[in-house]
């Protein structure tokens, strides 16, 4: 069984909300003390770099979404949880996702394999970030998501790969 499946089953997302296009599930300065399962729909998580948009990730169907820096923390957050179109999102609290983690030696497993899943892909952004060529950004994040232009409109993808949608366009079609 796979570690989402196992934190469904457990029943800690018993709350449930429907998130309308661009609202909010999240905003800077909110301390997050809830992790978020997404049954329907899409979500970007960006922060705001003066006054421009910074997309640093996204989640659809079937994902689990945090704003983790916070989460972890206890002390408010940078970052925007931003509903793209209608999505709806199952909701657990920290105090039961702890209980249920610390309940058994596996669950904390889990909770770890989440971590260092977490902590790959981080990396992973950060390389993308740091590679100068759009093409080769592009490639990258395709190979690690490939559902993600069926799930994520182009400009929210070209913010993402630090890009404008023209560049993206015109690289999709070479």
């Amino acid at each position: 069984m796979d570690i989402i499946q196992t934190l469904l089953n457990a029943g800690l997302f018993n709350d449930k909300k429907v998130v309308q296009r661009h609202q909010f599930i999240k905003t800077k300065g909110e301390t997050d003390i809830h992790i978020y399962f997404i049954e329907s729909g899409s979500v970007r998580i960006f922060m705001m770099d003066e006054d421009e948009e910074r997309t640093i990730r996204f989640g659809y169907s079937g994902n689990i979404i945090v704003s983790l820096d916070s989460f972890l923390s206890g002390k408010p957050s940078d970052f925007y949880i931003q509903a793209i179109k209608k999505t709806e999102v199952r909701i657990a609290s920290k105090n039961d996702f702890y209980q249920f983690i610390q309940s058994n030696e596996e669950h904390l497993k889990l909770w770890i394999l989440v971590l260092e899943d977490l902590v790959l892909q981080q990396l992973e952004r950060e390389k993308d970030l740091l590679i100068n060529s759009p093409q080769e950004r592009l490639e990258r994040v395709l190979k690690r998501s490939p559902k993600l232009f069926q799930e994520i409109p182009h400009k929210y993808i070209a913010n993402y790969l630090r890009m404008s949608p023209e560049t993206l366009s015109r690289l999709k079609k070479s």
